[in-house]
């Protein structure tokens, strides 16, 4: 790697985290902690605002900014790789614009970079039946607006019950999607299979629920971590 790329891909990476260590940098880098200490001196002395120090760590000054960065060939195909999976695995709205955005980014390559980009040959067909994924937008929605929803359930025994809960996110498994809630019901958190959902109603649409301690996606998160397993699917 030229000693110029270096230096750009040093920014970058220290743009991308609060902190990062010199440690880390260079292992990123594939470089010696010296080289990170003489780079990242060097571009202090350019004018770079890089704060920190050596043993502590390295942050940038908030406002600064770089030209526009270019792509190189391989990052444009894992672009492309990854829209073609992921629309496999999104709703038609979400998935119509990752492939907006990645237009916007292949337009913004030359035509050779992006010609190789769009010949990459690795597909994703659909996973899922796109009936599966019919709820998946607007509970995307309700997440993001904090509504409270009632859900129309059938369980794995077909058994059919009603939940009035606060969603918190919605997570893809490789098969299925699987909605992350707060159930009212139950008092406790619960994860729900989307395709199972036969009807959901939004609640109180003017009133987002509270954010409450104990009740948030990071504590669902962490619910469900520690035994290395999620909560059992309903």
């Amino acid at each position: 790697m030229r000693r110029a790329d270096r230096l750009f891909q040093l920014v970058q990476l220290i743009r991308g985290r609060r902190l990062s260590t010199a440690a880390w940098l260079a292992q990123r880098l594939e470089v010696s902690e010296r080289t990170v200490y003489r780079d990242v001196a060097d571009l202090q002395h350019q004018g770079v605002p890089i704060r920190g120090e050596a043993g502590v760590g390295y942050c940038l000054e908030k406002g600064f900014d770089l030209p526009p960065l270019m792509f190189t060939t391989h990052e444009a195909q894992a672009l492309v790789a990854s829209v073609r999976m992921a629309s496999a695995w999104m709703d038609t709205d979400l998935a119509q614009h990752a492939q907006e955005a990645l237009g916007k980014v292949l337009a913004a390559l030359p035509a050779s970079y992006r010609t190789q980009a769009e010949q990459l040959a690795v597909y994703a067909p659909p996973v899922a039946p796109s009936s599966d994924l019919q709820h998946l937008g607007a509970l995307r929605q309700a997440v993001a607006l904090r509504q409270t929803l009632q859900l129309h359930y059938q369980d794995a025994h077909n058994r059919l019950s009603q939940r009035t809960i606060r969603p918190l996110g919605c997570f893809y498994w490789g098969q299925v999607w699987t909605l992350g809630a707060w159930c009212e019901d139950k008092h406790a958190f619960r994860s729900f299979r989307i395709d199972r959902i036969q009807q959901l109603q939004v609640l109180h649409e003017a009133s987002p629920y509270p954010h409450q301690d104990g009740q948030t996606v990071a504590d669902y998160v962490r619910a469900n971590a520690p035994t290395g397993t999620w909560q059992r699917l309903q």
